[in-house]
């Protein structure tokens, strides 16, 4: 009685599976088909028992089946039906659709069956094609995105450069004391305001996966100088107190993400607070390294704390001040923050000020800091008239400043907008000594274009700049000895001092020619 009873229970196990079951003998035919099988194929119990495996198969499939069949009961095992293949069923209305079966070996009163589960696999199918289209979508996305991002970070920054340029020429042109520092503010605020245009397009970058970060050891000390340098005209502006101490700490971190994280977080503060004092401070705390942005400002409402990450948001102020910037500086914060795998805390009291508190790791082999930059550059001019350079660029404006500023340093200039009127510019066989040339150009030209051009009439040795806006992996591996890449905007001191190294190197004896 126990035997058969158990015989009954597995019978209608089998009936009830959730998924389709099927036994079939040596010979193909069906002998046992359960509910589920016979509803997913649209036979009867009855109809099902009279037909062999093969009816339940698109005719295409089947004389491949019969031989299958035939090498799975001579080699029993276990194991799903034709990897790799694209398995169909066929209904009794003659509709296909996409199967996944799995195949057992049983032994049954003296013969061999064949334990089918099969599992009907439209939805799953469909889900991974709509998936795949929307990988698709997003890889276009990205792609146009990365297009646009491209252009954006080209044509915003060239009148940036422009205005870099004419502040360094103004620079060199006045003597008075009281303008020398006017000029020397106007390239802290050219300074941030590049900054800026870079932490709105890293956003999209950011994204996309597009920044990665370099940590290494780094002393706190030249950031925090340089932060202080940039800031302490707004605090003043505002009668505000501006305390930074570094803590003579090191850290291991990304020094221009953590710089652009420490810029946000200073201009934050500053934006809130009306009266006292903003802090920038760094300290040892165990092992970790604390660096801490306070201010005595308005404060957030703590119902305004978990939004103040998010994009274009903008805390509400209880004065009923203006608002001012676009709410991005916190979002890219916590953009970096993440990227880098440090940690960050706020801390608020409307009324008394907010705190963000980064942890970093601390790092374990610094360089001695390098003192500050002088507050006004020296008024410096070379004579560099035997000097000619070939100046390449088709924004107009950009072309004026850059051929400015060269003047005024000394050097003769010679202007183009296109590769078309560099060539022209040699055809008199005036001598240049070097070439500055933009990487984008009118007419997808590009700077590369003009370099091998002037190279391959003036000789390969021919230094060159190329000042670009993109800092894809692809330009920089354009970079050698005798072609140096510059990002803009390039300041006015950086652009002068790369020219005069580049020629330098042109003028000492050299047994390599670089490229």
């Amino acid at each position: 009685m126990e035997s058969k009873l158990s015989a009954e229970l597995m019978r209608s196990a089998l009936a009830s599976a959730p998924d389709a079951m099927l036994f079939v003998d040596a010979a193909g035919r069906v002998v046992f088909a359960n509910r589920q099988m016979c509803s997913l194929f649209g036979y009867s119990a009855q109809e099902i028992a009279t037909l062999g495996v093969e009816d339940l198969l698109p005719e295409h499939h089947r004389a491949l089946h019969r031989v299958q069949r035939g090498s799975f009961m001579h080699e029993q095992r276990t194991r799903l039906m034709g990897i790799g293949l694209e398995l169909l069923g066929r209904r009794k209305d003659g509709t296909e659709f996409p199967v996944e079966i799995s195949l057992s070996p049983i032994h049954d009163a003296q013969r061999d069956l064949v334990a089918a589960a099969i599992r009907d696999v439209t939805a799953h199918r469909r889900i991974q094609a709509a998936l795949l289209e929307a990988r698709q979508a997003a890889e276009r996305a990205a792609q146009t995105k990365s297009r646009f991002l491209a252009t954006a970070s080209h044509d915003l920054r060239q009148p940036l450069q422009s205005l870099a340029l004419l502040n360094g020429a103004l620079m060199r042109m006045v003597s008075d004391t009281q303008a020398q520092e006017a000029l020397h503010y106007q390239d802290l605020a050219i300074g941030a305001m590049s900054r800026l245009l870079n932490a709105l397009l890293d956003v999209s970058k950011l994204e996309s996966g597009a920044v990665r970060p370099q940590p290494a050891d780094m002393d706190i000390g030249p950031l925090f100088a340089e932060l202080e340098q940039e800031f302490a005209s707004l605090a003043s502006n505002k009668h505000l107190t501006l305390h930074i101490d570094h803590g003579g700490q090191c850290v291991h971190c990304d020094a221009a993400l953590l710089g652009q994280i420490l810029r946000n977080l200073l201009s934050n503060a500053l934006k809130y607070t009306c009266a006292g004092r903003v802090s920038l401070t760094c300290a040892r705390d165990g092992a970790a390294v604390r660096i801490e942005v306070s201010d005595t400002g308005i404060g957030i409402d703590p119902r305004q704390l978990p939004h103040i990450y998010d994009e274009f948001y903008q805390i509400e102020r209880a004065d009923g001040a203006r608002r001012e910037g676009y709410g991005l500086g916190l979002s890219i914060v916590r953009r970096l923050v993440d990227l880098l795998g440090i940690g960050l805390e706020v801390r608020s009291s409307p009324g008394h000020g907010t705190a963000f508190t980064l942890t970093v790791p601390p790092g374990e082999r610094c360089a001695p800091p390098r003192p500050p930059p002088p507050l006004t550059p020296p008024l410096s001019v070379h004579a560099e008239e035997r000097r000619c350079i070939l100046l390449v660029e088709d924004d107009s404006a950009v072309r004026d400043a850059t051929g400015l500023l060269l003047r005024v340093e000394g050097y003769t200039v010679r202007p183009a907008g296109s590769l078309g009127e560099a060539l022209e510019c040699i055809d008199d066989g005036t001598r240049i000594d070097l070439v500055i040339t933009d990487y984008h150009l009118g007419a997808g030209e590009t700077g590369t274009e003009v370099i091998s051009q002037m190279r391959a009439r003036l000789g390969e040795t021919l230094p060159a700049v190329l000042i670009t806006g993109d800092t894809s992996s692809a330009v920089r591996a354009l970079e050698s000895a005798r072609l140096r890449l510059a990002s803009k905007p390039i300041r006015a001191d950086e652009l002068l001092e790369l020219l005069r190294a580049l020629l330098a190197r042109s003028d000492a004896p050299s047994t390599q020619s670089g490229a």
